[in-house]
């Protein structure tokens, strides 16, 4: 009888390539967010990237990451985590999300709200802003688990 292969990816490998190829639809010059959402079965329940709220075209609004807050883009961009969510079709149950960058604070409340249990992320470069320790504070409190997901192939 033949045996199954042994080098499938796992899952944790298989969502965090989805998270970075959904991010690929991002419009933002500067950062390509993507996050998954997916229930305890390893079912996706939601996909998102950063960007605008729907409807709202590509060039409608300022992309730029230094100005006045009308001249930005951080108080109109939707982050990957948040539209994931919002793209679920059900309540989460034992849900995780895989996101390419830590979730900031807004995100998180947004993951806890929600009823997600836990946060796998790629990238924490921004684990000395505050609105990241926030990010992590909320989690801790609301006992979200969250922990990094280094490739093992590629060993970032």
């Amino acid at each position: 009888m033949e045996q199954p292969r042994s080098n499938a990816i796992s899952w944790d490998e298989c969502f965090m390539r989805m998270a970075h190829v959904i991010a690929e639809r991002s419009k933002d010059p500067s950062t390509q967010a993507g996050a998954v959402v997916v229930d305890q079965n390893n079912v996706v329940l939601g996909l998102g990237y950063n960007g605008w709220p729907r409807g709202i075209e590509a060039d409608a609004l300022p992309w730029n990451r230094e100005g006045s807050v009308l001249e930005t883009k951080y108080a109109y961009v939707c982050h990957a985590e948040e539209n994931a969510v919002y793209n679920t079709h059900s309540k989460p149950i034992s849900a995780k999300v895989y996101c390419t960058l830590f979730p900031c604070n807004e995100c998180a409340k947004t993951i806890i709200q929600n009823g997600i249990q836990e946060v796998i992320y790629e990238s924490d470069k921004y684990k000395d802003v505050d609105i990241f320790i926030v990010g992590k504070k909320l989690f801790d409190l609301s006992g979200v688990k969250y922990r990094q997901y280094i490739c093992a192939e590629h060993g970032k």
